[in-house]
């Protein structure tokens, strides 16, 4: 692929992938500890691990992996003429559509586990397990879109 980024473009997608892979496995995580978190008793030592738990993964993995995946995904976008109306990436715009709710659903989590923290549960274990799906939903779509490249 030719464009801005030469010959790094294959060294940047391989970033941007392994960055997904930390996103994704963060996205996987936090909301599996809600639930967990959300049927520890209040206010025991059990709900305060959570809590730490919860900070920790948001802050060494779920985040940076997201802004570096939004940074090097963007990189590979304009290379590939995303944002110069090159034809033939209706695909591409799908899997950013897919990308912003994504990021919504990442804001939505880590939201939650700073409402979690302070004693508020809005959610049952049952919703929360059902929300816990979304990601891997987002991660087939995305990648029948770029594997297939249907339109």
């Amino acid at each position: 692929m030719v464009g801005f980024l030469g010959a790094a473009y294959v060294w940047v997608k391989a970033a941007h992938l392994v960055f997904v892979i930390f996103w994704m496995a963060g996205l996987f995580m936090l909301p599996r500890y809600l639930v967990y978190h959300q049927e520890a008793l209040a206010g025991s030592e059990e709900e305060a691990r959570w809590v730490e738990r919860e900070h920790k993964i948001r802050s060494i993995i779920l985040t940076p992996a997201m802004i570096i995946v939004w940074a090097l995904g963007l990189m590979l976008a304009a290379n590939i003429g995303m944002f110069s109306g090159v034809s033939g990436l209706g695909w591409l715009h799908a899997k950013f559509a897919i990308v912003v709710l994504l990021t919504g659903y990442h804001g939505w989590a880590v939201s939650y586990s700073k409402r979690l923290a302070t004693g508020v549960r809005r959610l049952s274990g049952k919703q929360l397990r059902l929300l816990n799906e979304i990601p891997g939903l987002a991660a087939a779509l995305i990648v029948v879109l770029v594997v297939v490249q249907p339109f």
